[in-house]
């Protein structure tokens, strides 16, 4: 019983520390995505947009995805900070293509036309996937 509480109370700092890290990268990637956006999504949703509701909460799953495989896969608070900005950035890059794929995506989810809103976190749950697997091999 000694050595599981040992164990825990060597690690438990560890996790603090590289949860948070990630945590904060998070949030940072949220706001850049949402200052890229050409639609103000949190107006759009505090005013009943379900689009722009659907849009972001995909973007946000999209952005933790890739960074929760990168923590998992990282043996220091170092590699995080490494690779997480990466896959933000990966991430970012993916939904821009989205964007300019998607022609008239900003009207379309400023109309809260769910299908476009759909389709856009599709592609950005996929592209986290990818670079999930990427970040973790």
């Amino acid at each position: 019983m000694q050595a599981v509480l040992d164990s825990f109370l060597a690690g438990f700092p560890i996790l603090l520390l590289h949860s948070s890290v990630t945590l904060v990268i998070l949030v940072v990637g949220v706001f850049i995505y949402i200052w890229m956006t050409p639609w103000d999504e949190l107006t759009l949703i505090r005013s009943g947009n379900t689009a722009a509701a659907v849009s972001l909460g995909g973007a946000i799953l999209g952005l933790a995805v890739p960074l929760a495989f990168a923590m998992a896969a990282s043996v220091s608070v170092y590699e995080i900070l490494i690779w997480g900005p990466v896959t933000l950035v990966l991430q970012i890059i993916a939904y821009r293509i989205a964007d300019i794929v998607m022609q008239g995506l900003p009207a379309r989810i400023e109309a809260g036309e769910m299908g476009a809103a759909i389709l856009l976190i599709s592609i950005k749950l996929a592209a986290a996937a990818i670079n999930a697997a990427a970040v973790s091999g």
